[in-house]
Parts: C-alpha cells; structure tokens; sequence
C-alpha cells in the first residue's frame, strides 16, 4: 500500500503542475486578464511558432542513427488507426444523430499530443522522453488529420460538395507548422550536424514558452457551461478518449513486447485529452462545434486524473521505471 502511496504522489507530480497551469489560466480568465483575442493570438502562436521550435531543436538534438525504437512509431500508426476504426463502427449506433457522429469519433481518437501529451512525456522522463515524444507526434499529427476529415465528412456528406476532400487534407499536412519543423530537424538528426548556438539559444527562447503558454489557453479557452449541452455524446467520446483508447493501446503496447520508457510514451500519449485542434476543425467542416468544445472540456480535465492512475499502475507493477 506505502509503494502505491508513494507511486500516486510520483504521478501528481507529473499531472500536478499542468492541472495547476490550466486552473491558473481557468482563474485568469474568470478575472478578465485573460480574453479571447488573447487565446486566439496566443494558441496560434503556439502552433506556428513556439511548438514548432521546440519539436525541431528535440529532434535535431536527438541522434536518429543510435534509436532502436522504429516499431514504435509503426505501432503508433496501427494502434491509432484500429482505435479510429473501432470508433467508427461502434459510434453510430449509440448516436443516433448522424451529424454529431464525426465529432464524436475525433474526439475519442485524436489525442492532445503536441501540448499535453508533450507535456506528460517531459515531466516523466526529461529530455529522453521528449526527444522520443517529439518523433511520436511526427507520426500521429499527420495521421489524425488524414482519420479527422475522413470521420468529418462521411457524417456530412454535403461537406464533399465544397470540396473538402482528399485535396483538403493533404492541403492540411503540407502546411503544418508541427510536421515541417520535424521534417526540417530529421537531416540534423540523422547526420549529427551542429545546430548554430544562435539557433539553439534563440530557438530555446520559444521552446521554452510552448508548454506554459500552451496551458494557460488551454485552460482559458475551457467553457463549463457547455457542459450541459449533449451530455449523451460527450460522455461516450469522453470516456473513450480517456479509458477506451489508452486501456486497448497501452495493453496492446504490452503484450507486443513494449517496456519503460516506450510503454510510458504509449500510455502517456494515448492517455492525453482531446486535441484542442478538433474544435478547429469541426467548426470548420460545419459540425457540432459546441459538442467539440464539451469533449475537449471534460477530456482535459478528466485525463490530469486518469493518466495519473494509469502511471501509478505501471510503476507499481515496475512494469515503466
């Protein structure tokens, strides 16, 4: 009981301080020194800028020659992928209004893992973690956009007629600020080549901005009362966002033979909440939006919970170090 004790208060001390970054910007923003045109100009400089530089210097720092941990991004992909089927099939016949479908399925598959999946992987295992973590949104960014208009659009067929297709989401990843960051860092990588001091240095600047500032949009852009509205749809996204996807991947991740640092990256990944960015997206394509916000509301809430059980189990059966 002490060693569980004691693993509980290790997981809160990785949980801890983003619950407090998002109660923090929750508080502001009730205060009034926050707003909207904060959040907007601050999450966009987040996704253009912050996050961006901080993904390169992980991965150009990182050695790509010396990681023997390919097949974990190969099981990224295929874990991912099954999760987005499985939803797929499953969702509609729990929700019965087709329209509400696609959002329902994003929000259970496609995982915050460029700010608090980041987030988690850094406080649990330092530079290692994030270096490993930064490849493994490399993967799955590209992938969610792919999975997200698909679902998007086969529940609003008319979307198809303002050509929102195929073009829509290659459109989408060549212009991703997170992918080309990592595209450009991979030659560093690879072939050891010295970053300029006046890169890194600068470059740190940002990157050290993006998990803090990120939170406190986050947490300033979460709206309780919504929280009334489609409480059927949010609570099945919710909780397959938050039991479903990461108990079938991090067990999956286990019995494929995946031990500590990238059975923690698995489960700290999949146990993130919904991605901000399927709001985005879903008041884009013209579907439920407020029912986006809900999901990513009680996500980002209920995951600061959820992933701190999941990493006191698998410290305590000394299954991640």
């Amino acid at each position: 009981m002490n060693e569980f004790l004691t693993q509980l208060q290790y997981s809160f001390s990785i949980t801890g301080p983003i619950f407090l970054m998002l109660g923090l910007g929750v508080y502001l923003r009730r205060i009034g020194m926050l707003n909207d045109v904060f959040i907007e100009i601050g999450s966009k400089l987040v996704f253009s800028i912050t996050l961006p530089a901080m993904l390169f210097l992980s991965v150009a720092k990182a050695d790509l020659q010396q990681l023997t941990n390919l097949h974990l991004f190969g099981f990224a992909l295929m874990a991912n992928i099954a999760i987005f089927v499985i939803f797929e099939l499953i969702t509609p016949f729990i929700i019965k209004n087709r329209a509400d479908t696609g959002v329902v399925v994003q929000g259970a598959f496609r995982a915050n893992t460029g700010i608090i999946g980041l987030a988690y992987v850094s406080n649990a295992f330092g530079n290692d973690g994030l270096a490993v973590g930064s490849l493994y949104v490399a993967v799955v960014t590209v992938l969610y956009n792919i999975l997200a208009v698909i679902t998007l659009t086969r529940s609003n067929p008319s979307q198809q007629e303002k050509g929102i297709g195929v073009s829509y989401f290659i459109r989408s990843i060549i212009k991703n600020p997170l992918i080309i960051s990592i595209a450009l860092a991979i030659p560093f990588s690879f072939f050891q080549i010295p970053l300029p001091h006046l890169i890194t240095q600068s470059g740190g600047y940002f990157a050290d901005m993006t998990l803090p500032l990120a939170l406190l949009c986050t947490g300033a852009s979460l709206d309780f009362k919504q929280l009334r509205h489609d409480s059927k749809s949010t609570h099945f996204s919710s909780c397959g966002r938050l039991v479903i996807a990461p108990l079938l991947i991090t067990a999956t991740g286990y019995l494929m033979g995946f031990r500590e640092l990238e059975l923690g990256v698995i489960f700290l990944m999949s146990a993130a909440p919904t991605a901000a960015a399927s709001y985005v997206m879903s008041r884009a394509m013209g579907a439920n939006a407020t029912l986006a916000a809900n999901i990513i509301a009680i996500t980002t809430l209920g995951s600061l919970f959820t992933s701190s059980l999941g990493i006191t189990v698998l410290k305590t059966f000394h299954i991640v170090s």
